[in-house]
């Protein structure tokens, strides 16, 4: 079942972006109603954020974030079979300047959880070095297709598991290559602090703050953006943090928190909201999922 799901991303891969695109959200639509575990996670996550808004605007999100989810899904053919020309027309880069500015020392490229993720973290390795944390997936066939297409046509791109600690990345910063880490899991208690993820205690771990302090890295946040009707994605970079980290933790990694709400915003459909954001409760709460 897996070689055959893979034969069909690779067929899929070849068709125009537009088609990849309007197939990807059938699918993804498709899946939001079988799957009713990942239906049900992402339906309290978004009762949870945006208690605000009624039942049907929640709803409405919902079923926007399947379909974009599953057109990402359905686009990675491109990122791991398609020549480099149409990867960089598939992924655009705005503003990287900001990026340049900042290349005299170690950066730390904050890079939320959006489902454009994985095409601007391959997009910013074709330009520069890049190291970045991954997760193994329980398929191996799956876990080797991601990994060839994270690294194939990265310049120099150093994948290293989470549970190799933070010894070899603060290696790669100092020696020049750009990490791209992905901040907003929740990844148990262990080195992490609760802050609020809108309005809501969220296990969030310190890294950040840690590793720019130890290795004097500039932090400069990158946000993919999928684009309607099949035109790519954007990936757009910020002016790098001023004054971070400080002398404050858990204020750092407010702060980190505020710019991740800020732009979901902007996009609430394009988070990733599948993932169990609150499984981690302060002592004393009761489990959310």
């Amino acid at each position: 079942m897996t070689r055959f799901g893979i034969f069909l991303l690779w067929l899929l891969h070849f068709l125009p972006f537009r088609l990849q695109a309007w197939i990807g959200s059938a699918l993804g639509g498709l899946y939001g109603v079988l799957d009713k575990r990942r239906r049900r996670i992402t339906r309290t996550n978004l009762g949870l954020c945006f208690p605000h808004l009624s039942e049907r605007e929640r709803n409405g999100i919902l079923r926007r974030h399947f379909r974009a989810l599953g057109r990402s899904m359905i686009e990675h053919g491109v990122l791991i079979w398609s020549p480099r020309k149409r990867v960089e027309r598939l992924v655009r880069v705005r503003d990287v300047e900001h990026l340049e500015a900042v290349r005299d020392r170690p950066v730390i490229l904050l890079a939320p959880h959006f489902v454009g993720l994985d095409m601007g973290g391959i997009r910013s390795a074709m330009d520069y070095n890049g190291v970045s944390l991954y997760s193994r997936q329980k398929n191996q066939q799956i876990d080797k297709l991601l990994l060839r297409g994270r690294a194939r046509l990265g310049k120099k791109t150093m994948l290293w598991h989470r549970q190799d600690g933070i010894r070899p990345l603060v290696k790669a910063l100092r020696e020049g290559y750009i990490f791209y880490y992905l901040p907003d899991m929740d990844l148990g208690p262990r080195e992490s602090v609760f802050v609020p993820f809108f309005g809501v205690p969220a296990a969030t771990i310190t890294a950040l703050p840690r590793i720019a302090r130890l290795t004097g890295a500039a932090v400069v946040p990158v946000v993919t953006r999928q684009l309607p009707g099949g035109a790519g994605y954007e990936a757009r970079y910020y002016p790098a943090w001023k004054h971070f980290p400080s002398d404050d933790l858990e204020a750092d990694v407010r702060r980190m928190n505020a710019f991740i709400e800020e732009r979901v915003l902007e996009m609430p459909e394009q988070y990733w909201w599948l993932h169990r954001r609150f499984k981690t409760r302060p002592p004393g709460e009761p489990k959310i999922y």
